[in-house]
């Protein structure tokens, strides 16, 4: 799987655009905003959109998604059901924030653990990680050993959980259980900042140290 970073709005958020090298076929993951950007940079690359993926419902992540499925023609697909509350109270969000109003989102299709999403020959993994949201979700690609991590994990550091229905405990359970597993060579994107692995996290993330898991 081919990937490609877009940096979009004033969170410095990571929108990844993935795509099928054999197909063209591509997705959006996380477009938090700049949809002109995000357009420029797709039409650049010669894909095609088949779909909008959301790792959960903050507005840093999900800001351009209504407008870019609208321009593309393609459905908005995640995150869990559990981050409803969240997409419901997007225009709340836009006012915290100082930013334009950003309409409530209902997906498409919401994802469940253990779900796959195809795009081109490509299927992603879907692995629910709760903690910094409920419903938070991340997409994995075992084939090319890449992880779209969303704001579960960074380098060197973890996703809040001091946003409502957030959980700590839950975050670092999510980590430690579902994502660390996967493997030390798998490469992760996260929702900001620069790229890992999750074996030098393992190593090096001090959200980690203690009672690492054995395996």
């Amino acid at each position: 799987m081919n990937y490609h970073i877009i940096p979009v709005t004033a969170f410095a958020q990571n929108c990844s655009l993935i795509w099928c090298e054999e197909t063209q076929q591509a997705a959006l993951v996380d477009p938090g905003g700049d949809a002109a950007r995000i357009k420029q940079e797709v039409a650049q690359k010669n894909v095609q959109i088949s779909q909008i993926l959301l790792t959960h419902g903050h507005l840093d992540h999900v800001g351009a998604a209504a407008e870019l499925a609208a321009h593309y023609g393609v459905p908005v697909v995640g995150p869990e059901k559990e981050d409803e509350f969240w997409l419901q109270g997007l225009p709340q969000q836009s006012r915290m924030f100082g930013l334009d109003e950003c309409e409530p989102l209902t997906p498409d299709r919401w994802l469940n653990e253990g779900e796959g999403v195809s795009v081109g020959n490509v299927t992603l993994q879907v692995l629910h990680c709760p903690g910094h949201t409920p419903g938070h979700i991340v997409f994995f690609d075992a084939a090319s050993r890449l992880l779209v991590s969303g704001d579960v994990i960074f380098k060197g550091g973890v996703g809040r959980s001091d946003f409502p229905r957030g959980d700590h405990a839950a975050l670092i359970d999510s980590i430690k259980r579902k994502l660390l597993p996967l493997g030390d060579d798998v490469t992760f994107i996260p929702g900001h900042g620069p790229m890992s692995t999750l074996g030098y996290e393992r190593l090096h993330n001090p959200f980690l140290q203690d009672e690492l898991p054995v395996w």
